[in-house]
């Protein structure tokens, strides 16, 4: 293993010793996790907190093998402290973001995280450690919906549904870039003045506005495609927007019942080279807003989970774990 000379035994780090509500992270001295020839150690600046984290900490994906304490976090950014034996391609010191989702070593609700270097890829140059440390998940799931599920073309009319969290501010903007005419629904006018400001072509506000009819007020036609990003009631309210044979897409996860006739495609994020650097080419050929709705530090994880469960994120909500250069603003 090849190190940078400062890598300690322990590592301060938000875990759980059962699963629970947000009450049950709390902050422990645990060892800095072993380096296998094949990963990546690295310093972590920032963490993203997703609600595949809270899904985590409840227990709803156990499989049995868990091992406590777990540390959460299934994306952040940092510094290379340490490489494997067979890394190539990574240096030491290097600017890195990285997705642990799975990864059985903990995630980035640490100080230090060891993850495949496979799951790791240098920050795109047009990003900070704060905005990087929320999209290798958030990014690579709207890359897998917008790319890969919908093949979105030029031309293409999509509606993006629930758009204003993490993955949903990524996938307006990845749609527009591929020439795709955008309508996103938010749940109030906040969140669609965040679509608007985002580029999107007509924004609805699901509170206040009958989806369907206001789709079809701008668009009689329908649309192409829809992007399922969250379920239930409101999904099915616009279904009826989509024109015959057209495709619908949503993360695994999500409640998405498709009509007869709709081909729909269930999809999850892959983290793997091509897959980041495809995002990386995306986010640096221009200018991308990654919205953060709040920002933590790491001794206040609970709190980022306990906001992030009373809903109505608009954008992504990070923890700063390093804050040696950072004063920490905590956002309600």
């Amino acid at each position: 293993m090849r190190t940078d000379g400062a890598v300690p035994d322990t590592m301060r780090a938000a875990v759980i010793d059962a699963f629970g509500g947000p009450e049950r992270l709390v902050i422990r001295d645990v060892p800095v996790p072993d380096v296998a020839a094949n990963e990546v150690l690295i310093r972590v600046d920032t963490a993203g907190v997703g609600v595949w984290d809270a899904t985590t900490r409840r227990g709803e994906w156990a499989d049995g093998r868990d091992r406590f304490p777990l540390v959460l976090g299934a994306d952040g950014s940092g510094t290379i402290a340490a490489l494997g034996d067979d890394v190539q391609g990574l240096r030491l010191g290097d600017a890195v973001i990285g997705y642990a989702y799975g990864d059985a070593k903990g995630g980035f609700y640490a100080e230090y995280a060891a993850l495949d270097a496979g799951h790791v890829a240098p920050i795109p140059v047009s990003l900070d450690f704060r905005e990087a440390g929320g999209i290798a998940v958030t990014g690579l799931t709207a890359l897998a919906g917008i790319d890969d599920a919908l093949e979105l073309r030029p031309g293409d009319v999509v509606l993006i549904h629930g758009a204003t969290g993490g993955v949903g501010t990524m996938a307006v903007q990845f749609a527009k870039r591929r020439g795709a005419h955008v309508v996103a629904t938010a749940n109030g006018g906040e969140g669609r003045e965040l679509l608007r400001r985002l580029g999107v072509d007509d924004a609805i506000d699901t509170q206040h506005d009958d989806v369907l009819a206001a789709v079809r007020r701008v668009l009689p036609a329908g649309v192409d495609a829809i992007l399922a990003l969250t379920g239930g009631a409101s999904l099915e309210r616009c279904l009826p927007a989509l024109r015959a044979g057209g495709r619908l897409a949503h993360p695994n996860g999500v409640d998405a019942p498709a009509p007869a006739g709709i081909r729909a495609t269930a999809f999850d994020s892959a983290p793997n080279p091509a897959a980041f650097a495809r995002l990386s080419a995306l986010v640096d050929e221009a200018p991308i807003a990654f919205p953060i709705a709040a920002t933590y530090s790491l001794d206040d994880a609970a709190e980022a989970h306990r906001r992030l469960e009373r809903g109505h994120v608009l954008g992504k909500i990070v923890l700063v774990v390093d804050a040696r250069e950072d004063v920490i603003e905590k956002v309600a």
